[in-house]
């Protein structure tokens, strides 16, 4: 279920900085006490594959966000404890090593139950145990979430475990909302920062249409 246009779960969750603090950061709280966007993005593991050079792939932009006014937070189901291990394994040994946005550690898996974001293929009760059995790896699919100034979603992504994101999208979309938020035009497809933006009524797609 969709959470776009809805405000992020008010939720504390334990995090950890490359500086090895233990936090507890609650995203909506964060944009709307800060008057920043958020971007949060949620991976699969610690210590696998595709994740480091995504982890990476943020930091290296995080100049980029920093400019538009965005704050940064990573994410999965590992400890604390794991997080800082990985924080402080070099880059050329698979580790995020470099990394300075914090990174929230939901070892309850309370955030991503909310989210609808952990692969669980199917659960089912067990009587003789009293107990809920799950099928799948109860780990997170790469998920992103942009979130604004009053804490409302105005994005929302899910890739598969084998797919990396491409990190340009996202300043993509935080530059066109920006652009909605300041101007109330809307972002034709593939508008770009300096591209011509549209009125939303029928002249408006008219004019831009006959002129692209």
């Amino acid at each position: 279920m969709s959470i776009v246009g809805k405000k992020f779960p008010n939720i504390s969750i334990d995090a950890m900085d490359h500086m090895g603090d233990d936090l507890k950061i609650n995203i909506f709280e964060e944009a709307t006490k800060k008057n920043k966007k958020v971007l949060l993005f949620w991976y699969p593991k610690d210590f696998t594959f595709v994740c480091p050079t995504e982890l990476h792939a943020f930091q290296q932009a995080l100049p980029e966000f920093e400019k538009r006014n965005t704050i940064v937070i990573g994410a999965s189901c590992d400890t604390n404890e794991v997080h800082f291990a990985w924080l402080n394994t070099p880059k050329d040994n698979g580790g995020i090593e470099g990394v300075t946005y914090p990174i929230l550690a939901d070892t309850t898996r309370n955030l991503s139950n909310i989210l609808g974001i952990l692969d669980i293929e199917s659960s089912e009760y067990d009587e003789d145990y009293e107990t809920v059995i799950l099928k799948g790896s109860n780990v997170v699919y790469r998920a992103t979430f942009l979130i604004d100034e009053e804490g409302k979603v105005f994005h929302e992504s899910i890739n598969d475990m084998p797919l990396g994101r491409n990190v340009q999208e996202y300043l993509r979309l935080i530059d066109a909302y920006t652009h909605v938020q300041k101007f109330g035009e809307v972002c034709p497809a593939n508008w770009e920062e300096g591209k011509d933006a549209m009125n939303a009524n029928r002249k408006g797609v008219s004019d831009y249409l006959s002129s692209h």
